[in-house]
Formats: structure tokens, C-alpha cells, sequence
């Protein structure tokens, strides 16, 4: 069973890299003029899809990457570079302008009907940075007893999470406002740039360890 440092840190990698307060706007905005019940309709649709997403890269993450001749250790440096990159971002504030642009371009091509498909599930929930944490993540897991059982319980509570910003986006924009919303991610901008940190060394370790 893995520890409870260890399904810590994995909560709060996942969360961290989704960040549920920050894809409220993007909610919001996205959604803009539908009635309560289609922004539910909305919300339940792209977090059933983004977790269907992760989930299939949680169990076949490491086969793919073997079938292309990709090692963990080589793809947890990757990830962990491409995590940091993330954590760079929200910390100076680019992602959530990134993903701005992201949704505005889905807005003018008319994606209306498909909106929690794209881009709400895939790339602002189950996007690169996503997908690449929980197939480290699974590389971790692996090794523990259940360690897959409760990986997928963590994938779940986080989408839940997902889907509770979601349901209250309204209140919690209102609630942070624009600095709440500017401190928090970069406070969750830096603990993430130190779990990546973390990801790359243990890496480059296990690489030489390996030579």
C-alpha cells in the first residue's frame, strides 16, 4: 500500500496540474447564455470524458511508451521538464491567458455543441501536462500493492473536484476575484514547480543508476 506521503503528493500533483479554480471562468465563458441545467449537462459530459481520457493513459501509459522504446526514467525527466514549464506558466501568469485563447477560438468556430468534448475536456482538463503527470504517476504507483486502485481513486476525487468548480464557477469567481485568483495560482504554480523538480531528479537518478 502506498504511503500517505506518496498519495499526498499524487493528489495534490493532479490537482495541482488541472487546477479546478482556475478552469471555472474558462467555464463560465464557455458556457455563456446556457441555462443551469446545460451548464450541468456541460460539466458532467467533459469530466466523464477528460477522466475516461487519463484513465486510459493511467493503464496504457507505460505500454505505450515501452512499444516506442521510451524508458519511465527518460519520460519522468520529460514529464517533470513539461510539468515545470506549466508551474513557470501559472506562476507568471501565462497558462490561464493560454487557455483564454484556447477557449475563444473554440467560441468562434462554432464547437458550441460539442463544447465539453473541446475543448473543456481535452486539452483544459486532460491536457499534456495532465496526462504526462498521471502516466508518471502510474510508473509510481505500480510498484505498490493496490497501488492502481488507488490511483484511479485519486483520478476520480480529483475530477470530482473538476466538476464541483465547475457547478460552482459562478460563486467562486466572485469569491476570488482577479487577485485570489492571481495568488492562488501562483502559490499552486510553485509547489508544482518543486514536485516536477522532484519528478526530474528522481529520474536523471534512476537513469544513471540504470547506465
Amino acid at each position: 500500500m502506498p504511503t500517505t506521503e506518496t498519495l499526498f503528493n499524487a493528489f495534490i500533483t493532479l490537482l495541482v496540474t488541472i487546477d479546478p479554480p482556475g478552469l471555472a471562468p474558462l467555464f463560465l465563458a464557455l458556457t455563456g447564455g446556457m441555462a443551469r441545467s446545460e451548464r450541468i449537462a456541460v460539466a458532467s459530459r467533459a469530466t466523464i470524458i477528460a477522466s475516461i481520457v487519463l484513465l486510459a493513459f493511467l493503464f496504457a501509459g507505460s505500454a505505450v511508451l515501452s512499444a516506442l522504446g521510451i524508458t519511465l526514467p527518460a519520460f519522468r525527466v520529460a514529464g517533470g521538464l513539461l510539468l515545470f514549464y506549466i508551474a513557470f506558466e501559472m506562476i507568471f501568469e501565462k497558462r490561464q491567458e493560454r487557455h483564454e485563447r484556447t477557449s475563444e477560438r473554440a467560441v468562434s468556430a462554432d464547437h458550441i455543441a460539442n463544447i465539453a468534448a473541446f475543448p473543456l475536456a481535452v486539452p483544459l482538463i486532460a491536457g499534456p501536462g495532465a496526462i504526462s503527470a498521471t502516466i508518471l504517476l502510474s510508473g509510481q504507483f505500480a510498484k505498490q500493492s493496490l497501488g492502481w486502485a488507488w490511483l484511479v481513486g485519486i483520478v476520480i476525487v480529483v475530477m470530482a473536484g473538476v466538476m464541483a468548480a465547475f457547478l460552482l464557477a459562478e460563486r467562486i469567481d466572485k469569491y476570488l476575484g482577479t487577485t485570489g485568483r492571481t495568488i492562488l495560482t501562483r502559490l499552486l504554480g510553485l509547489l508544482l514547480a518543486a514536485l516536477s523538480v522532484q519528478f526530474v531528479a528522481d529520474g536523471i537518478k534512476e537513469l544513471i543508476s540504470a547506465a
